[in-house]
């Protein structure tokens, strides 16, 4: 849709701005031009007319001495490019989140009205409106009022607030105060009143009060209600009025440009930021840089985030946050030991965003050595950090590590809790789980939705049927837990992976809830393990309508056509797959060595299998295997191919090829730590437990279901996975 036709759908009170949307692109556009950021090609701009001038309405004062403003109309402003920013005295840094200051008073205020400062709001205003107080002793007193306001912008009282803006707009000395006027519109956008808000900003009389702080505060007011291009027009409209932006400004018109997704306008105020005599501050090089990251624009945001003079933590943490975001892991872990080397030092909110990324990657060398940060810092973590860090040890298959977080922890939150049944729950370590749910419930802590998938998990991964049974009963009629959708996809995971298909369905016939994907998805999965090809087909039916373009689901119904040799449909299944443009995921395992993660693919690693050390370990080890009588299961390779070619690509896997590397590349005993997007195959855990008994080794595998913890030729799931 042409900009100009969507601005003419919105429809706002700012008026029917037809292509005004094109005037902000227009106006920031030509200084980017002329500076030539980035090579940004903005559209010509259009003349700007007819400028009409603002006049307080005298209808407005009775309105809000009644009390009624249902009755305001707002005045259109056809011919405005926009409105403004700046409210009141607040650290430049936490624009978008106004501190608002606890209620207390000036001295101007208990010297005019005689009002101690812990005096309740409803009586100061009851006193500041008292007809016996002397209007001219409050007239002189501005800054009485100012503090007012903010008790009312604190509290959010709309109530309090109608009332001073009655008496200030009566007042003649006060309704021409540019302070006040910004105070007022932070007040009723706080209230989310922006019609009364727009009202106090368009009925401005003498363009001299509409400084850069009353912009601001009117396009503050947009921003904080969730309509960033009004507020953006706001900021044009000031360029259209020659007041001159800010950093406060800018910054503003930049976070509108993130929350639109606009990197073409955001540019063009770079354009600005360039052309100005005066530097700009650190908080605009933040917000321009997360504008250019999170639209991709990393190359732009590199060269902006090298050539500032001034990086603070704010600054590094909001590249490394969005390299998060990004799954850009490995840049995210460069970024961060650069940030040591430069010693900017850190803050929590660094650390808690990288450790999620070392979970999903399972980098737990990093993950230690961020550990070892939190323990040299001289602040105490808070709780988030400790809940992140256990879920990071957790997710890289450490659970006693995770366990001693826990224990150390001398507050504890229903996060807390719920990590480290999750850490036990994911690597299959049922009974311990059920007795720290048992020690969680007698420490007086209630369990909530995310307790309960958790434990129900961790019954479905380890076979434990009838206590998960009985525990999805608990969770209603004992603790008053409403089942969610999550909690049926588990119920029916746990009676479906146990054979009981009949009963699963029963479950997804009667539950209160529309079956969602994954609830398709866990009885799709059961019907692969039983081999139950009449269900799995409804199963796949739903999916196929639900997510038509999960190659997961085909593949899944694909392997059970293939266990049941009906090629036939397999073949139609890889056809339809075909025509609606959609590819098997790759199977892809990584391990970290040392501060490097190497990444493998099924079939792939051709450099890497043709190196001498590979041939000789690779022989050595085939040799140790062969002695203990292990052949390829080729049953796992679900195509219609002679057993040679089975068997050669089952030894191409991706798992096995890292297992081999880091049997190569780390000393001897050092635990091997395998992560990988599917689904081990069966074959691949049987040749891990034959490599944990032979090589001595202790192998980590996880992959998108459960961790597998291989030792001594066993393995942690018991063969239930």
């Amino acid at each position: 849709m042409m900009i100009g036709k969507w601005w003419r759908s919105v429809g706002r009170s700012v008026g029917k701005c037809d292509g005004r949307y094109d005037g902000v692109r227009t106006m920031v556009g030509k200084a980017s031009n002329r500076a030539g950021v980035h090579g940004s090609k903005l559209p010509n701009a259009k003349a700007l007319d007819n400028r009409r001038e603002f006049e307080f309405s005298p209808s407005l004062t009775p309105a809000l001495n009644e009390f009624s403003m249902a009755s305001l109309d707002v005045i259109t402003t056809s011919q405005v490019y926009l409105t403004p920013l700046v409210a009141q005295r607040i650290s430049h840094a936490k624009f978008l989140q106004i501190p608002l200051r606890q209620f207390t008073f000036s001295k101007h205020l208990e010297l005019n009205t005689g009002l101690p400062k812990s005096t309740k709001l409803d009586e100061a205003v009851t006193l500041i409106e008292n007809s016996s107080w002397s209007p001219s002793n409050l007239s002189s007193t501005p800054e009485a009022y100012t503090d007012l306001l903010h008790a009312c912008i604190s509290a959010k009282s709309l109530h309090h607030g109608l009332k001073i803006c009655s008496l200030v707009l009566n007042d003649p000395s006060l309704r021409h105060n540019p302070k006040l006027l910004g105070k007022l519109i932070t007040l009723f956008s706080v209230c989310r009143r922006l019609d009364l808000a727009r009202k106090i900003f368009d009925d401005v009389t003498d363009s001299s009060l509409l400084t850069e702080k009353v912009w601001a505060a009117m396009a503050i007011g947009y921003s904080r209600n969730g309509s960033p291009r009004d507020a953006l027009l706001v900021y044009v409209d000031m360029l259209s009025s020659f007041i001159e932006p800010g950093n406060f400004s800018i910054s503003v018109a930049l976070k509108a440009c993130v929350d639109l997704k606009d990197l073409r306008v955001g540019r063009g105020i770079h354009g600005q930021i360039v052309k100005r005599r005066e530097k700009v501050d650190q908080v605009v090089y933040n917000v321009l840089l997360k504008l250019y990251m999170e639209r991709g624009s990393f190359d732009d945001a590199r060269k902006l985030f090298d050539g500032m003079s001034d990086r603070n933590i704010a600054t590094w943490n909001s590249l490394i946050s969005v390299l998060s975001k990004k799954a850009r892991v490995h840049e995210m872990f460069h970024l961060f030991r650069k940030m040591q080397e430069e010693k900017i030092g850190f803050s929590w909110a660094t650390l808690t965003t990288i450790l999620p990324a070392c979970s999903r990657v399972a980098a737990l060398l990093t993950g230690k050595e961020i550990h070892a940060q939190i323990l040299k810092s001289k602040e105490k973590p808070d709780v988030p950090l400790l809940n992140s860090l256990m879920d990071m040890y957790g997710k890289c298959g450490e659970v006693e590590y995770a366990r001693r977080v826990f224990d150390g922890m001398l507050t504890k939150d229903l996060t807390t809790w719920n990590t480290i049944l999750n850490c036990y729950a994911i690597n299959g370590y049922i009974e311990e789980e059920m007795n720290l749910f048992d020690w969680m419930i007698e420490s007086g802590v209630a369990p909530d939705g995310v307790t309960f998938v958790a434990l129900l998990s961790g019954c479905s991964d380890t076979g434990f049927t009838e206590h998960g049974v009985s525990l999805f009963e608990r969770m209603k009629n004992e603790f008053r837990v409403s089942p969610a959708l999550e909690h049926y996809a588990c119920l029916v995971d746990i009676l479906g992976r146990a054979g009981n298909i009949e009963e699963a369905v029963k479950v997804i016939e009667t539950m209160p809830f529309k079956p969602s994907a994954s609830i398709w998805g866990s009885l799709l999965n059961s019907c692969r393990l039983h081999g139950n090809v009449l269900v799995g087909e409804v199963a796949a039916k739903e999916l196929f309508v639900l997510e038509p373009h999960n190659p997961g689901n085909y593949v899944m119904i694909s392997n059970i056509y293939a266990d049941a040799k009906m090629w036939d449909n397999v073949n139609k299944i890889r056809e339809m797959m075909r025509q609606r443009g959609i590819k098997k995921e790759v199977g892809c395992s990584w391990v970290q060595v040392k501060d490097k993660i190497q990444i493998f693919v099924a079939g792939g690693g051709y450099e890497f299998r043709s190196s001498d050390e590979y041939k000789k370990v690779w022989t050595e080890l085939q040799e140790a295997i062969d002695k203990s009588g292990y052949s390829p299961d080729t049953s796992v390779v679900l195509h219609d191919v002679d057993e040679e070619t089975k068997a050669n690509w089952v030894c191409g896997h991706s798992e096995r090829l890292a297992t081999t590397y880091s049997l190569i590349h780390t000393g001897q005993g050092v635990p091997i730590r395998v992560t990988k997007n599917l689904r081990v195959c069966a074959d691949c855990h049987s040749w891990m437990k034959i490599v944990s008994e032979v090589t001595g080794r202790v192998i980590v595998l996880r992959d998108t279901n459960r961790f597998h913890h291989f030792a001594a030729g066993i393995c942690s799931c018991k063969d239930y996975w």
